[in-house]
């Protein structure tokens, strides 16, 4: 085999209706990762929780783009392939959908009895008539009509294989809505505390993910501030102290400058500001905790982003004070909204855990660290993330690790004249999605002509009728008919009716009906 052969067994392989099915089928399980594990350009927060809770499988993870599944070089070869699939399929059956269509019905066979559905019958008047009123009656049905050789040929539901083409193409149109929004768009997040305010600028992001080819020039200049956040919890039933409903009050300009206005911002109710969709898509609680150092100093202070580990909002969270004097300080535990003790069945006080989402009773519980945090040595550190390799946790008068207990307003002197840790309140926190997909309407029409192409094809029965008129022997007129559906699963009996109606509309005498199909 020449390498021109190759290249064309590859080709048509490549375009091969078979290919594009498992190449479809492959794209739609390489997406499955990206549903299972959470995805950088989605939630950078989530991705950071994994890695620190499966430590050896996170390297192996990242060498296969598991992180990032939609840009990683895997799954692009999928798409890039299926869209020169799709391509290589389309065209050319195009050419010979345009060429059936200005294709002549075929032509009578010449023992029409043999098709499955045929009937027959004479009459008295001239072969012509009765070809004459048989191409009106099909012309009316909705088929195209040839006149040939005594017999007319007729032929419907060309649509049905441009309803194929239709799908095919709206497949295609998809992937290049999907390409364009993930080439110009971008998405991003950031976690703002109720009665915080965000602009539109890339300095106030947490985190950040564009496409290849984003222009920061496209971002709309717009401005949102967090005024309010309501929460309506579960009461009763499996589900109680649970979330049920939950929206951020939004005042916000779509210009610098521009005019004030509101928005209650809820989950699947984005506010749209130009092309930028903004999704609330979580909340959390954001202690308020101060921590002096030895010298009485404020070392750190303000509300902390805790991270929720159930549906009750018990959170985990870390607090830093690299400036702490004469060591760092670092506190590392637990926020329970509303706290309460487990208990076993003799009555034993067991794990602590929170009770309700709300914060009826907050707690928190926290160990203490102090040396050296790995702050100050120029690399990147995570601020969910307490670097304990050259820390030391600090005890109390047992010689077990100091767990400090603190309700609003409770401050505890930390050993050894290291200072003090005082807990003044809760803040709320909300995770903002701020996201520009400019291919998302081109995405939605080739949905829609997906769906219109599918009806077509599913709906639509190609079928042929043939009907032949002649002069007996005996100078009657010998008329025949045969209909053949081109569609699989076919109901015979729909077959039965509309040549009877073909039949009847041809002037069939009543005695050849009663008689049936010869």
């Amino acid at each position: 085999m020449t390498a021109r052969e190759l290249a064309r067994w590859a080709w048509r392989q490549l375009t091969s209706m078979r290919t594009a099915l498992v190449l479809l089928l492959l794209l739609a399980l390489a997406a499955i990762p990206g549903s299972v594990f959470p995805q950088e350009d989605i939630d950078s927060l989530a991705v950071t929780q994994w890695k620190d809770a499966h430590p050896k499988l996170t390297p192996i993870w990242e060498s296969l783009d598991l992180f990032s599944v939609y840009s990683s070089v895997w799954f692009s070869a999928i798409y890039i392939l299926l869209m020169v699939s799709l391509v290589g399929c389309i065209i050319p059956r195009t050419g010979v959908y345009w060429r059936a269509l200005r294709a002549r019905p075929p032509r009578a066979p010449r023992h029409l009895s043999r098709l499955p559905e045929h009937a027959s019958y004479d009459t008295e008047e001239a072969p012509e008539v009765v070809l004459e009123r048989a191409a009106a009656v099909l012309k009316k049905r909705g088929y195209r009509v040839e006149a040939s050789d005594g017999a007319v040929a007729a032929e419907r539901g060309y649509l049905r294989e441009a309803g194929n083409l239709l799908f095919h193409l709206a497949v295609l149109v998809v992937l290049v809505g999907f390409a364009v929004g993930g080439l110009f768009g971008y998405k991003g997040g950031v976690i703002l505390l109720v009665g915080n305010g965000f602009s539109n600028n890339l300095t106030q992001y947490d985190d950040f993910a564009p496409g290849s080819l984003f222009d920061p020039s496209t971002m709309e200049d717009f401005h949102f501030s967090v005024d309010e956040f309501d929460v309506t919890w579960l009461t009763e039933g499996l589900s109680a102290g649970q979330a049920r409903d939950f929206k951020a009050h939004l005042t916000y300009t779509e210009t610098q400058g521009g005019e004030t206005k509101e928005h209650a911002l809820r989950v699947n109710h984005p506010l749209t500001i130009g092309g930028t969709d903004v999704f609330l898509i979580g909340h959390g609680y954001a202690p308020v905790i101060t921590i002096r150092d030895g010298e009485g100093e404020i070392a750190t202070g303000g509300p902390t982003v805790f991270l929720p580990t159930d549906q009750s909002f018990a959170s985990f969270g870390v607090v830093k004070a690299p400036d702490a004097s004469p060591n760092q300080i670092g506190l590392e535990g637990t926020f329970y909204p509303t706290f309460a003790m487990g208990q076993d069945e003799d009555g034993n006080l067991t794990m602590p855990y929170s009770a309700w989402g709300d914060a009826l009773d907050p707690l928190v519980s926290m160990l203490v660290y102090t040396g050296d945090l790995g702050l100050n040595d120029g690399s990147a550190s995570s601020v969910y993330v307490l670097d304990k390799a050259d820390a030391e946790p600090v005890l109390n008068d047992e010689g077990r690790p100091l767990r400090l207990d603190l309700r609003p307003g409770d401050t505890v002197e930390l050993p050894d004249d290291m200072g003090s840790v005082t807990f003044e309140g809760v803040e709320r926190w909300n995770k903002i999605q701020i996201s520009r997909t400019p291919g998302k309407f081109l995405a939605l029409g080739g949905v829609v002509l997906a769906l219109i192409g599918l009806f077509g094809s599913l709906f639509v029965r190609p079928r042929r009728v043939w009907v032949r008129a002649r002069r007996d022997p005996e100078g009657r007129t010998l008329v025949e008919a045969a209909r053949l559906d081109r569609s699989s699963g076919a109901d015979p009996e729909t077959g039965a009716e509309e040549m009877g109606a073909i039949l009847d509309s041809l002037g069939r005498p009543a005695r050849a009906a009663e008689g049936g199909a010869s």
